[in-house]
């Protein structure tokens, strides 16, 4: 179960932003675990601000699931190949400055490389059952939503929809769909393998299902023995399935096209072109 929980405000009227931490967890062996500084956490929430200005679908919450979804991919992806997706021309509209770019661009550094030590698959190796990864999510209660429903005039079915982990769950998935040539499996995986990746996604997505929702009442049934899970127990699961997910790349990641050399010919050896000359009379007069 999680624990100790440290509230992010970022703004009067919005709900605080809540580092989820893992109980009792303390790495004592290879890789010690890091955490976003307040003073991280703020710079990253401020350039996740104003990147929401000019594209509406970033959110600090969403930024996370979405960073979170490239740090488990087989490969690292640095910023330069991640913000055109992330963020496409948001970016440089909102930090046209030098200092501001500068300053952006070190908040998010910041973030991918707690979100990698999380997610460090010699750590996870070591202790598999342990869950490291913190997700930063919005944690919303009936009162929580009543209170919006006040004070932003949301109706009950927009309020319904508040869920804690679902934008961060969205954010995701979009990464999934943006980067689908280096997040999806290569063609050659197959069955059980297969299976196994689409089972782990399925415990990050269904974090987006509402409560009452057909989906979530069956993923109850076949996950939990029928009984409901609460928020936190699904976002636990959710994140041990990314951990999961970090080490199920370590088996199954794309493998390089292998090169075939070719030993160079003798020049009086036959040339391998099939011309019957030899190859010092051939292709191997440059040689």
């Amino acid at each position: 179960m999680l624990s100790g929980r440290v509230e992010f405000l970022h703004g009067p009227g919005v709900r605080g932003l809540i580092g989820l931490r893992p109980q009792g967890f303390c790495s004592e062996a290879g890789v010690p675990l890091i955490d976003s500084s307040d003073d991280d956490l703020e710079a990253f929430d401020t350039v996740c601000l104003r990147l929401g200005g000019f594209d509406e679908r970033i959110t600090t919450e969403w930024a996370d699931g979405y960073l979170t979804a490239l740090a488990a991919g087989p490969c690292a992806l640095d910023l330069d190949a991640a913000l055109p997706r992330l963020a496409g021309d948001a970016f440089a509209r909102a930090f046209a400055d030098p200092e501001d770019e500068a300053m952006a661009r070190r908040a998010l550094q910041s973030r991918m490389r707690v979100l990698a030590n999380h997610l460090d698959p010699e750590a996870l190796l070591d202790d598999p059952e342990a869950l490291r990864l913190q997700p930063l999510v919005l944690e919303f209660d009936d009162a929580e939503r009543q209170v919006l429903q006040q004070e932003a005039g949301r109706d009950d079915g927009e309020a319904a929809q508040l869920l804690t982990g679902a934008l961060w769950a969205e954010g995701f998935a979009d990464a999934l769909e943006d980067f689908a040539a280096e997040l999806e499996p290569p063609g050659d995986v197959e069955g059980d393998a297969r299976a196994r990746f689409d089972d782990l996604v399925d415990q990050i997505v269904v974090l987006m299902l509402p409560q009452d929702s057909p989906q979530l009442q069956a993923h109850a049934q076949t996950s939990w023995e029928g009984q409901l899970p609460t928020r936190e127990d699904l976002i636990d699961a959710a994140c041990l399935a990314i951990q999961d997910l970090r080490l199920w790349w370590l088996d199954h990641a794309p493998r390089p096209a292998t090169r075939r050399v070719v030993p160079t010919p003798g020049r009086n050896d036959p040339c391998p072109c099939g011309s019957g000359l030899k190859f010092k009379k051939c292709h191997g007069k440059a040689a």
